[in-house]
């Protein structure tokens, strides 16, 4: 077993664990640059959460990997992610006639555990679109391929997976427990996580 919490194919599953999952496309290609491929990934993830259903409390989807906060319910992580990156692979692969493999490596996922860590995390996604070198959007809640939107402005229909009433009961003073005081969190510094501490240089997707 490793000495971290980094997953691995022999690591056991911790059922009450969320997990930070970030996946990535092959040498960093762009796998996921247009408006059809983004919803094609959103779709690979509400098939598979109908048979094996998950709780996520962050996305983010950039243009060549993505970042999810994901607990399953029931079936292990590596299951879940098997369906999803298979289904989208095979949607890639016929779209655009493309032949091998299009992921760099087997997902990587930590474990996140404790309430500093899910807020840390959390807000380490959704500040992807702003902590590239050139920031895709002036503004987070402009960013159409990621949950923070969903928090800021509460009146969106969410995907049936996506909780938004945890991650906001997590904050402490001086921040209330609103999802408007939780996008503010997002927003007061920058963070750092595990696999991907470098400042990230791609393109901005087609919206």
């Amino acid at each position: 077993m490793s000495k971290d919490n980094t997953m691995t194919r022999k690591r056991a599953f911790n059922p009450h664990s969320y997990y930070h999952v970030i996946m990535r496309g092959n040498n960093r290609q762009n796998i996921f640059k247009t408006r059809e491929d983004m919803l094609e990934l959103m779709r690979a993830f509400e098939h598979v959460h109908i048979s094996y259903p998950f709780t996520m409390l962050a996305y983010c989807f950039m243009t060549n990997h993505y970042h999810i906060l994901i607990k399953p319910d029931e079936a292990p992580l590596d299951k879940i992610m098997g369906l999803v990156n298979r289904r989208y692979s095979d949607s890639y692969a016929k779209r655009y006639g493309h032949i091998g493999r299009i992921y760099q490596k087997r997902f990587f996922a930590k474990e996140v555990n404790t309430r500093t860590g899910l807020l840390i995390v959390s807000s380490y996604i959704h500040r992807n679109p702003i902590d590239t070198i050139i920031p895709m959007v002036e503004r987070l809640e402009s960013y159409p391929y990621s949950s923070y939107p969903l928090y800021w402005d509460e009146s969106k229909s969410a995907p049936t997976f996506l909780n938004r009433e945890f991650l906001k009961s997590l904050l402490l003073p001086p921040f209330e427990n609103t999802n408007k005081s939780y996008c503010e969190y997002c927003l007061s510094s920058r963070q750092t996580a595990e696999e991907d501490r470098h400042i990230e240089d791609i393109e901005a997707p087609f919206f």
